[in-house]
């Protein structure tokens, strides 16, 4: 009986442990709390660049990954690309910005 209880915990404590191990991050590939937080920048930054009055008639693309903030997409200005920067980099956050934005 004591051999069966050692088993059945064994096997759970080495279940959890799997469980952990999945969720943990890899340079690649962003853990589930990265991916949550990145989400919840990449929102906040596309919310503010929408209600800039001057962003807000470009379609700008924003991802993040690990807290790096990527926007591309077409602006009118160099005005329009050194905001949408000062934009992402004041959400809390995130650590840098991949301006990929292009003058038309």
């Amino acid at each position: 009986m004591k051999t069966r209880n050692f088993v059945i915990k064994s096997i759970l404590i080495f279940a959890l442990l799997i469980a952990v191990a999945s969720c943990a991050s890899t340079p690649t590939r962003s853990s589930t709390g990265e991916l949550i937080d990145d989400s919840v920048i990449t929102t906040k930054v596309k919310s503010l660049l929408a209600a800039d009055s001057l962003l807000m008639s470009f379609e700008i693309s924003v991802e993040t990954f690990k807290g790096t903030v990527q926007l591309s997409g077409f602006v009118s200005s160099k005005d329009a690309v050194e905001k949408a920067e000062r934009i992402a980099k004041s959400v809390q956050g995130v650590k840098t910005v991949k301006n990929d934005l292009i003058i038309k």
